[in-house]
């Protein structure tokens, strides 16, 4: 029985928004699954991880220079020394940095090694610092990688400069595009709940509260936005700045900062315009799910969105606040419906059926299977 060790960060908002359907296909395979990242829940006796033998609580911290760090090396070293993985498959830079690091004895014992890179901090556009800082660390970890994963091509031309065994292209963690079908009553239910009026437009952005995620242009374009609300699903440190912002705008009444959810499907279907105005993706979940939702996407320009609304006319410059004003109103006239019906096409390719056969065909054929 073949065994596995998925690392990552964080076990909350990584392994369970992404793996879970990665580790139903290994343990439908009949193998042996583990599981190493923080166990980042508030209520840490809440964290139970779907199709896992084993986990293991490292404390990984995503600043990579913070001292816990070389605790959880000397921690994740031990689970792989001991462990007897035939496969790691490792996520997130920080986890998958000690991994690769910590992995050196086991990959001299016949262990593979495999890195999904969920977008590159180094990006067309990006800034300098993270060119000098991340450019050169996974340059040189690229040699200690048996199979290097990218999921935009942007990352999968620039990953084939580097020296990894082997590289891939896999688009995306996948996507249950049959869990985002429409189900009648969903949307004036959610309404009601939430106190948005029937005949309202709502603007809706899922994501971390954050700098990069860049929730502030929507929030600066709503005051022109007549009859329009914003809802944001999401947690981060800017929730503050955020509800300050739209109490100086006076737009406060018809802004909704939601907070972590775990009912975004029906925030989807009770939304007109999905709005995804991030600086930086790597291949943004949030908005796949928007486009199976049948939901009219705005969303700045990056390699990530570019990938997934190829051809759209509806891709904003993060900076430009009138842009972004004009694709809104654009997204919702009879316009933004031509538009649905095109991401829907598109996106059949990052169904998760796809996604994982080809994760899968990566795992068996390193095994030389």
């Amino acid at each position: 029985m073949p065994k596995i060790l998925y690392v990552a960060t964080v076990v909350k908002t990584h392994i369970l928004e992404f793996h879970v359907p990665y580790l139903k296909m290994l343990k439908e395979m009949g193998w042996e699954t583990a599981v190493a990242a923080r166990n980042d829940f508030e209520d840490p006796s809440d964290c139970v991880i779907p199709y896992c033998d084993s986990f293991y609580d490292i404390p990984f911290e995503r600043n990579p220079v913070n001292q816990r760090n070389r605790k959880a090396y000397k921690e994740l070293k031990k689970v792989i020394d001991d462990g007897g993985y035939n496969i790691i498959h490792c996520h997130t830079p920080v986890g998958a940095m000690l991994t690769r690091l910590a992995a050196k004895d086991a990959r001299k014992k016949g262990c593979k090694v495999i890195y999904t890179a969920h977008g590159f901090h180094f990006y067309k556009g990006a800034p300098l610092v993270n060119w000098l800082l991340y450019y050169p660390v996974e340059k040189l970890l690229a040699k200690k990688t048996d199979v290097l994963v990218t999921i935009n091509t942007e990352d999968y031309q620039r990953a084939q400069k580097f020296k990894a065994l082997k590289t891939a292209y896999v688009p995306g963690v996948g996507i249950d595009i049959g869990k985002f079908s429409r189900t009648e009553g969903i949307r004036e239910k959610k309404r009601s709940e939430l106190g948005i009026p029937l005949d309202a437009k709502v603007l809706l952005s899922v994501g971390e509260l954050n700098v990069n995620k860049n929730h502030k242009v929507v929030l600066n374009a709503l005051p022109d936005m007549k009859n329009c609300w914003y809802v944001v699903c999401g947690r981060g440190p800017l929730m503050d700045n955020y509800k300050k912002l739209a109490s100086e705008l006076g737009v406060s009444d018809r802004v909704i900062l939601a907070g972590y959810r775990t009912d975004v499907a029906e925030f989807y279907q009770m939304a007109d315009v999905f709005v995804f105005p991030s600086f930086r993706e790597g291949l943004p979940v949030a908005l796949m799910e928007a486009m199976a939702s049948g939901l009219p996407c705005v969303a700045a320009r990056n390699r990530g969105t570019d990938d997934l609304l190829n051809g759209s006319e509806m891709l904003f410059d993060a900076t430009n606040l009138e842009e972004l004003k004009h694709d809104l109103k654009v997204a919702l006239s009879p316009e933004g419906k031509k538009e649905v019906i095109r991401n829907k096409e598109h996106l059949l390719q990052f169904d998760i059926n796809n996604t994982t056969e080809k994760i899968k065909d990566i795992y068996l054929s390193v095994l030389g299977k």
